[in-house]
This record gives structure tokens, C-alpha cells and sequence, in this order.
């Protein structure tokens, strides 16, 4: 690479296989947390290099996506632009006669050049990341959902064309030098171009099943790729019933090579979690906290699977003080943060939470002021945050107060499969449940007693169904289901029940009984 630095000193001219050599330095920098050193190297022939421009935009994308920052947004697009134009001077240029024909053979796609192959895929992965950018810039400035979604559609389509382009017209054993290269990006683009069309036709309101339906039908074909390419999505959102075994050898060759890499110790971190090594998960996490200052955004992943793992070992302080940090340092949803320290910090006895000198009370009551809204509508955990602090607002006589809120939450946020894992965390769970049970026996009727029962049932059901003990926890699934229309405000909580108790049959092997469940659940 240093030859090829001195040889471009005198050429504005990069070849293929210096674009590619050199872009390997730079994603060894970036796994390395030299995430500045890495734009560096990059930045000087992002216009010449249509892998030098990819790097560089993909990386100030990413910036864009954890800052959430205005300002880094519109560097992304730019970088993005310019990325595109650069991969444009490497595609096939064809004459508006050629543009046709394509379109009804593949006489003239068979006829591209390495070089032109390579142009149409990096082309392809700057249309998936203006996508995705365009979306995030959307949500930022508050405009219309249906606009980021026909945005995010024209590229997305676009990007299918080249897509289906390639892979129905080429041999890619014909590019030896660098066909694992085009073959890797090639299933990431797939997997990720059906993953990002499926979130837009989330906020969709036409054609939306339809779509669906034949967009999951192509993602379950390619998704398998997706993830051997990128080798984290296993670790990074599963909480259930996942391949760890798989994940942990995807991850192994990049954990070596990249031992004190931020993203690695960090899929490292959320395996041990998956895995119930909550210790271990924790100690990594830090230790992904401490290998790099540059990127803080990162460090707030980071705080939020602390939070969770001590809300999960009932150290209500430790988790208090990185929900602290959240509410403090991270711009991504304040209403979540604020609630999520007014519910653990309401778990705590009352000399501790003076001791942190925070108003429970005042921490709920600002919630609702902290609330976003997107085409006039509201982020759905946000929302239920909302909902649940209206107990504490100050039209009422006095709040009432709610009933383990920390560990509703790590119901909703799908915390109990990861403690599932671990006998002593469930049973001591337990003990706080059945402790809430019996405080309850001892309220004052309100409108909110019913509710709060169910609730504390359906966390006892968790907790029982955890510990291998079906019919007792069936019979707490039994009572809210059978308690559906005396409830007030947390209907949520039935259809919540009747998806715990369908998989509580599946366990026991009653797998009609199961289904049978899950449609009175739907």
C-alpha cells in the first residue's frame, strides 16, 4: 500500500486492485477503533476510487446514523453523493438504444469488464446506505413519514435493478481475482436492500401486504448470507431462541484478529449475555467502553446493556446510573430514558432514592413533555412510557404509584428469555413479584388495582414458566386472561398472556393447543 500511495502521488488514476488492498487497510483501521485514522486514508481519492469513496461514506454514514446530529446527517449525504458519482465514472456507459435492449436481454450486461462489475455493486451498496440515510434525515426534520417512505423506495428499487441485473446475467467464477469480494457484497446488498424494504413498507399504508409477503419471501432466501457476511445480527438482536453456537463461530476470526475492536467486544458481549454469562457480559461491555474515547455515541449501546444487566441482577443503583447516563448523553429517545430512570429508581427503598437527590414523581411527570412525534404519530415504547406515567400527573389528587415498573419494562424490552438462562436471577425475580403480590393485598382499591394485579400476575407467570413450574404458571396466565374485562387501562396485557401461555403449551408439546392460543392472541 505504501508503493501504491507513492505510484498515485503522481496519477489521479487508482486501479482495482490498489482500491481494494488499500480499502482492507482502512477496515483494519476501523475494526482497530482508528475510526479518524481510517477516514484519513480514505479521504484524499474518495473521488477517484470507487472503493475509496465507499469506504469514506459508509463510514461517515454510520457517524450519522449514532450522532443523530444534524450537521453529520447532511455530511452523510454528501459523502454519499459524491460516492455515487464516483461509482458512476466506473459503470458501463450505454447509449439510450443499449439502456432499452438491457431492459429485454442481457446481450449488453454479459459484455461488462471486471472493473464495470465492480462499479455496479459499490454502486448498488451507496444506493442501500442513501436509502437508509434518507430515512434517518427524514425522521430527524420531522417530515412526513410517506415522504421518507417513496425517498427510500426510489432507491431501494433502483438498487434492486442492478441487483437483479447482476446475478441473473454473470458467471462470477469469470472474475477470479476478486469474486469472494463481489460474492460478499453481493449477499450483503440482498440481504440488506430486503430487510430496508421491509422497514418502509412498515410505515406504508398501500400495497403494504402485498408486498410483504413477497419481499419476506425473498429476504428468508438471502438473509442467511446477509448474516454470514456482516457475521453479528444473530447476536446484536436475538433474545431468544438463537443460533449462538453459530454466532460465536462467525465471530471468533474477527474477535482474534480484532481483540480490542469496540464492535467485536461488543457482539462478544451481547453472545455472553445471550448465553446468561451476565458477569462476563458485563466486564466485556466495559471493556468496550474503555478501548475507544473517539465515537461516545457507541458507548451508549454500551450503558443501555449495562442498565439492563443490572435491572436483570436487581442492582437497582448500578442500573440507575447508566440509565443516568442515557438520559444525559444520548439524544435518541429522552421520554424512554427519563421513564426508564423513574421506573428503576421507583424499585429502590425511599432513603436511597434521596440519596441520588431525583424526584421520582417530577421524573414521571416529565415524561409526556419529552414525547416525539413522527407524521403526527407516536414512537410506540414511547408511547407506552406516556401512558404509564399518567398515574403520577399533577391534575390528579395524588399519583398512584406503579407496581415493579422497572421489570414491566424488562418485560416489554423481552428480558425474561435472557434470564431464563439462569436459575438463581429468575428465582430471586420471584421473590420481588410475589413481594409486589402481596403489597397489593394490602392497597387501597383504584381504578388502577385490577390492572396492577394482572400485571403482577403475567410477571409471575414469566417468572414460574423460567423456573420449569407449567402449572403454576398457568394458573397465573389463567387469571388475567380470565380477568380481560375488568381491565382499565393495560389491555395489552391479555393478548401478552395468551402468547406466554401458547408458548408455555408449545414447551409441554401441545402444539394444537398452542396455535389455538396464539390466534385467540392475534
Amino acid at each position: 500500500c505504501v508503493f501504491f500511495l507513492v505510484f498515485r502521488s503522481t496519477s489521479n488514476k487508482v486501479d482495482l486492485k490498489c482500491g481494494l488492498e488499500e480499502c482492507a487497510v482502512a477496515l483494519n483501521l476501523f475494526l482497530s477503533n482508528k475510526f479518524t485514522d481510517a477516514l484519513e486514508l480514505l479521504r484524499p481519492w474518495a473521488k477517484e476510487s470507487m472503493y475509496h469513496a465507499l469506504g469514506y461514506s459508509t463510514i461517515v454514514v454510520l457517524q450519522a446514523v449514532m450522532t443523530f446530529e444534524q450537521q453529520d446527517i447532511q455530511n452523510g449525504i454528501s459523502a454519499m453523493k459524491d460516492a455515487l458519482q464516483t461509482c458512476q465514472k466506473y459503470r458501463k456507459k450505454c447509449t439510450v438504444v443499449e439502456s432499452f435492449s438491457s431492459l429485454l436481454s442481457r446481450g449488453s450486461l454479459e459484455q461488462l469488464t471486471e472493473e464495470e462489475m465492480h462499479a455496479e455493486i459499490c454502486y448498488a451498496e451507496c444506493l442501500l446506505q442513501k436509502a437508509a440515510l434518507t430515512f434517518v434525515q427524514v425522521i430527524n426534520v420531522w417530515l412526513r413519514i410517506s415522504k421518507a417512505g417513496e425517498a427510500c423506495q426510489y432507491y431501494i428499487e433502483k438498487m434492486g435493478l442492478i441487483l437483479c441485473q447482476c446475478f441473473s446475467s454473470f458467471d462470477l467464477d469469470f472474475f477470479v481475482p476478486t469474486q469472494m469480494h463481489l460474492e460478499s457484497v453481493l449477499n450483503f446488498i440482498v440481504g440488506g436492500t430486503c430487510l430496508a424494504k421491509l422497514t418502509v413498507l412498515i410505515f406504508s399504508t398501500n400495497r403494504c401486504l402485498l408486498y410483504f409477503t413477497e419481499m419476506w419471501r425473498i429476504t428468508y432466501k438471502y438473509l442467511p448470507c446477509f448474516m454470514k457476511t456482516e457475521a453479528f445480527p444473530v447476536a446484536f438482536l436475538g433474545t431468544g431462541e438463537v443460533n449462538v453456537v453459530e454466532a460465536e463461530s462467525l465471530l471468533a476470526p474477527f474477535l482474534q484478529q480484532f481483540p480490542n475492536g469496540s464492535l467485536m467486544l461488543f457482539y462478544h458481549a451481547r453472545i455472553e449475555l445471550l448465553k446468561g454469562n451476565v458477569e462476563e457480559a458485563q466486564e466485556i461491555f466495559r471493556k468496550c467502553i474503555s478501548v475507544q474515547e473517539e465515537w461516545k455515541q457507541f458507548h451508549h449501546l454500551c450503558y443501555w446493556e449495562l442498565m439492563w444487566i443490572y435491572v436483570f441482577q436487581q442492582n437497582w443503583m448500578e442500573a440507575y446510573y447508566y440509565s443516568d447516563l442515557l438520559c444525559k448523553e444520548s439524544k435518541w429517545s429522552k421520554a424512554t430514558y427519563v421513564f426508564l430512570k423513574a421506573a428503576i429508581l421507583s424499585m429502590l427503598p425511599e432513603e436511597d432514592v434521596a440519596a441520588t437527590k431525583e424526584d421520582v414523581v417530577t421524573l414521571f411527570r416529565q415524561v409526556d413533555s419529552l414525547k416525539q412525534r413522527i407524521a403526527g404519530k407516536s414512537i410506540p415504547t414511547e408511547k407506552f412510557a406516556v401512558r404509564k406515567s399518567r398515574r403520577y400527573s399533577a391534575s390528579l389528587p395524588a399519583p398512584v404509584k406503579l407496581i415493579v415498573p422497572a421489570l414491566e419494562m424488562m418485560y416489554v424490552w423481552n428480558g425474561f428469555p435472557i434470564v431464563s438462562k439462569r436459575k438463581d436471577l429468575s428465582e430471586n425475580l420471584l421473590v420481588t413479584v410475589e413481594k409486589a403480590e402481596a403489597a397489593l393485598q394490602n392497597e387501597n382499591i383504584s381504578d388502577y388495582s385490577v390492572d396492577d394485579e394482572c400485571l403482577v400476575k403475567l410477571l409471575k407467570g414469566c417468572c414460574l414458566k423460567n423456573l420449569q413450574r407449567p402449572l403454576q404458571a398457568e394458573l397465573c396466565f389463567n387469571h388475567v386472561i380470565q380477568s380481560e374485562k375488568l381491565l382499565k387501562y393495560d389491555h395489552y396485557l391479555v393478548p401478552f398472556t395468551l402468547f406466554e401461555l401458547a408458548f408455555l403449551y408449545k414447551s409441554q408439546g401441545e402444539i394444537d393447543k398452542a396455535i389455538k392460543t396464539l390466534e385467540t392472541a392475534r
